[in-house]
């Protein structure tokens, strides 16, 4: 009898941990999706993952903050790298479209190479909107550096705005594109219908949308044009 190699047996341990951990993200990812982070246990989590031990996620993830992490870089990859190709074809565009559009349609893109049904915007959304879960996907965006380059692409091409409207229409963006591409998502995993057919033109709606938030004109305030 040929007993195996320890590389063969931890090589396959290996796989075996990996394939337990994709299983988790999965199911936490749709989970979450549907129900709010802090409304499903790790318990649920395991047992939707088909793991019969209920500390799996613990032993595999630690707390729920590195789970929530996890899965959002388990998409990020892919969509950095649909951001460079983007950029790479824009080069120093002064069209704020073109960097609007590097901020919409890699998401968009990239749900759309997923299939349907897809978790990955509305467990954005959920996690947006949790003040505790927050900060981990604005520091995962800071570590970006293709979104880096195209929001300081995006100023560049609105010199004029002052600092606190491009502040305030920053803010506003980031929640219509968040919840508009979680609100499509929505409405294509329960069959209901949607304004756009497909991917590709709903990015561009929302961009024409984003264009019109960024482009817009500025009302000055009471004291502005006064005098001392």
């Amino acid at each position: 009898m040929v007993m195996p190699m320890t590389s063969e047996i931890t090589g396959a341990r290996a796989e075996r941990a990996h394939a337990t951990r994709e299983l988790i993200l999965t199911a936490a990812e749709r989970l979450f999706a549907e129900h709010g982070v802090f409304a499903v246990s790790n318990r649920q989590v395991s047992e939707a993952a088909g793991q019969g031990n209920n500390t799996a996620v613990g032993y595999h993830f630690g707390t729920k903050a590195d789970l929530v992490r996890a899965i959002a870089r388990r998409h990020s990859g892919q969509i950095e790298e649909i951001r460079r190709r983007m950029l790479a074809g824009i080069g120093d565009s002064t069209d704020p479209r073109d960097w609007i559009g590097c901020l919409v349609t890699p998401v968009a893109e990239h749900l759309a190479t997923l299939g349907s049904p897809t978790w990955f915007a509305r467990f954005g959304a959920q996690v947006m909107t949790d003040p505790a879960l927050r900060p981990i996907m604005v520091e995962e965006s800071l570590t970006s550096p293709s979104l880096v380059r195209i929001v300081e692409g995006l100023h560049r091409c609105l010199p004029d705005l002052p600092a606190d409207v491009r502040a305030e229409r920053g803010d506003m963006a980031r929640q219509l594109l968040v919840h508009m591409v979680a609100e499509r998502e929505r409405a294509l995993a329960e069959g209901t219908p949607t304004p756009r057919s497909t991917w590709h033109d709903a990015a561009t709606g929302l961009i024409d949308a984003l264009a019109g938030i960024w482009l817009a004109p500025v009302t000055p305030g009471p004291d502005e044009g006064k005098g001392p």
